[in-house]
């Protein structure tokens, strides 16, 4: 069986939305994208080695996957994040794409929470989502997430997509690790109980 985790960056009041540039994701009128920026390059560096160092798979939706092509498919190989992402099987949720021109790509494309119940079932490496907002709340609402990985910013942006919308089923879980960012970051780690 594999594990699914999400990977996911916030602000304190819990917006996942564009955070690392303000054209990233404007829908909805967001106009605050960009509030990772002053804290990227700290995190990246604690997400590479508390999130990224054990193999694993991408579980992406559609949008993300389409901002990821650009900035890893053909990125220089001493590209850490590319490396790995390159190197993973990317499982993309989508209705529309046909083709993918990024290597190791698969489409999920009927019944989502079928199909992705039947990848954990699956021997292999965990499953990890990045970005993806839609997708996760998919995830959130057929419990299908094992483990959290959040990285949470101090930043408050008022309005966006937030992790956590009203009417996500209750939930318990566990902190297994946390630390900080000399920027002011946290990271929070938590498994379903």
């Amino acid at each position: 069986m594999r594990k699914l985790a999400i990977l996911t960056f916030q602000t304190l009041d819990g917006v996942m939305q564009s955070p690392s540039s303000p054209d990233e994701d404007p829908s909805g009128g967001f106009s605050d994208g960009g509030w990772a920026k002053n804290c990227w390059d700290d995190v990246m560096k604690q997400v590479m080695c508390e999130a990224m160092s054990e193999p694993y798979d991408l579980l992406l939706g559609r949008k993300t996957y389409e901002l990821f092509v650009p900035a890893f498919c053909n990125s220089a190989s001493d590209n850490p994040v590319a490396e790995k992402f390159n190197a993973a099987t990317k499982y993309v949720v989508t209705s529309t794409l046909k083709t993918f021109e990024w290597m190791n790509t698969k489409a999920i494309t009927g019944n989502v929470v079928e199909e992705i119940a039947q990848l954990k079932k699956q021997d292999g490496c965990l499953l990890q989502v990045h970005g993806s907002w839609q997708l996760i709340q998919t995830l959130l609402a057929h419990d299908l997430i094992d483990e959290f990985r959040l990285w949470t910013f101090p930043a408050i942006v008022g309005s966006g997509k937030r992790l956590f919308k009203d009417g996500i089923p209750p939930k318990r879980l566990q902190l297994v690790k946390s630390g900080s960012c000399q920027t002011g970051a946290m990271m929070s780690i938590y498994r379903q109980m």
